[in-house]
This record gives C-alpha cells, sequence and structure tokens, in this order.
C-alpha cells in the first residue's frame, strides 16, 4: 500500500491539560506523520514546556511560538496561529492536516486515512467522527452530522486545500472549506469507525459573543436569511438555549450592517446555498 506525507499543524493555547495525551497519540499511530508542527499561541501554562519535551523525543515534531490576543473566539485566532506553522510545510507533502490540542486518536487513524486518500484520488478532505464523555462513556459529538468533517479533525488531499485556498481566517472557515471543496468537486469523507476523543467538548468557552461571531459566519458564507434562520434554530434546540438563536441572528444582522466581506464569491455563495436547500429538503422529505 502506497504511504502518503502527512504534514500536522496543531495551533495551542494554554492546552497544557490536554496536549501530552494528544501528542501520545499521534506518535503512536502506525502511520506515523512525515511532519508535527505545534504553534505555542502565546500560551501562559505549560503548553510550550510539553510541546519542547516532545520535540526532542521526536525528530520529526517541530514547535515554534507566536504572540496573540487571550481572548477565545471561534475563527481567525485559531487558523492565524495554523497558517504560522503551514509555513513551515514543504510543497511535497501529500496530506495536510490540522488537528486540535485536546485529542486523543485512535492508533490507526492516520492509516485508515491513508488507505480512504489512496482508494479515490478525488477524495479532498477526509476525518473520523469526534465522542465526547458523558459520565464513564464516549458518546458521539452530536453538534453536526456524522458525514461533517469537523474542525478539530481536518485533513486535506494538497490539491483540494490549493483549490479551496487554504483556510480562511475567519468564522466559518471549517464550514466554508468543506462547501468550497464540494463547490471544486471534491469528495469528503467521514470514516465512522474512527473514533476520536474530545477532551474539551466543542462550545465549552464558547460566550454569547461567540455564538453571535457564528451568526456572522453564515452571512459571511452567503446562506441568506431563510437558511441561517433555520440553522440558527437547530442548533439553539440541540443546546436547549433559545438565547443562542437570538445570538446568531444579532451576528447575522450586524455583519450585514456593516457589510463585512464576504468569504465566497457569488458564484460560490449561489452554489453554497443550493446545496443547503437540497439536503433540508432532504431531512424534511
Amino acid at each position: 500500500m502506497q504511504e502518503l506525507n502527512f504534514h500536522i499543524v496543531i495551533p495551542a493555547h494554554n492546552e497544557a491539560q490536554f496536549l501530552g495525551e494528544t501528542l501520545s497519540s499521534l506518535v503512536s499511530q502506525t502511520h506515523k506523520p512525515k511532519q508535527l508542527v505545534i504553534v505555542n499561541d502565546n500560551s501562559t501554562d505549560q503548553t510550550l514546556s510539553i510541546a519542547e519535551t516532545f520535540s526532542k523525543d521526536y525528530s520529526f515534531i517541530t514547535v515554534v511560538s507566536r504572540k496573540s490576543s487571550a481572548e477565545h473566539l471561534p475563527g481567525s485566532k485559531v487558523i492565524s496561529a495554523f497558517n504560522v506553522g503551514l509555513k513551515l510545510v514543504p510543497n511535497d507533502a501529500d496530506i495536510i492536516c490540522k488537528f486540535d490540542a485536546d485529542l486523543i486518536f485512535p492508533s490507526t487513524y492516520l492509516e485508515t486515512l491513508n488507505n480512504l486518500f489512496i482508494s479515490d484520488t478525488r477524495i479532498g478532505m477526509a476525518s473520523g467522527n469526534l465522542y465526547v464523555k458523558e459520565v464513564d462513556s464516549w458518546v458521539y459529538e452530536a453538534i453536526a452530522d456524522k458525514n461533517h468533517i469537523r474542525g478539530p479533525i481536518k485533513a486535506y488531499r494538497k490539491n483540494c486545500f490549493k483549490d479551496i485556498g487554504g483556510l480562511k481566517t475567519s468564522i466559518g472557515w471549517d464550514t466554508v472549506d468543506v462547501l468550497l471543496a464540494k463547490y471544486h468537486n471534491w469528495k469528503t469523507i467521514t470514516d465512522t469507525s474512527l473514533k476520536v476523543k474530545h477532551l474539551k467538548p466543542t462550545g465549552a468557552t464558547y460566550s454569547n459573543k461567540g455564538y453571535e461571531k457564528q451568526g456572522e459566519a453564515m452571512y459571511k458564507m452567503d446562506y441568506g436569511f431563510v437558511i441561517t434562520c433555520i440553522a440558527s434554530l437547530k442548533i439553539a434546540i440541540k443546546r436547549s438555549k433559545l438565547s443562542v438563536f437570538v445570538e446568531y441572528l444579532k451576528g447575522y444582522f450586524n455583519a450585514k450592517n456593516k457589510k463585512l466581506p464576504k468569504l465566497v464569491t457569488q458564484a460560490e455563495g449561489k452554489f453554497i446555498r443550493a446545496y443547503r436547500w437540497q439536503g433540508i429538503k432532504q431531512k424534511l422529505f
């Protein structure tokens, strides 16, 4: 079986509690990464020390640091950090991965993705699924469909990564990348047999401002008002918080009133709305 070169970039801001477990699971992979870059993003805990300890023991691990805001908001902060690490990824990379620093990967994760990418040259993105701990068991983190490639565990074929223009330094990056991959006729695949443990559930540190930024993302992805309402209501119901729906719409209209730049072209926006409506109709009928 052909072995592809996997290059992993992990942005990490104050992840000392989890980073060691994440790195332990990656250095134990049956298919070793060619390169693993940890971007210490202005951490004030032991994140840098933990990362440097692993880099001393494993030659394929590199650590870089950057200065940034300590405020946690979904979007540009993490991708700005990722792009610092991306500069170290060579042109001959086959697969580019953006992983979070609070995960435990099964030992065959990269091997399984390797085989998936080799099995079909039109697969542009692939991942497993995220699971969170509830009491004494690990359950699917049901904030997205199982066929959606989640932000913490993204793996891109290099040519797909180039087609979508890399990752957007904006809220909504981890949805628009999948939509743009489909726009460029790439397949996006999740292998549900790959269960990745998510040690810090998504949104655990979100404030109302974070939800408002999610509404901004829907404007930037050119969803339109109706699709934004449907998507926001779905998320609010899952979180059992009507205030989430209100904050999403607040973010959408704030972005619209400010005429913030879109993340997509008119043609891409038209495709995205048609794709979203198709998914809504399939679920309804």
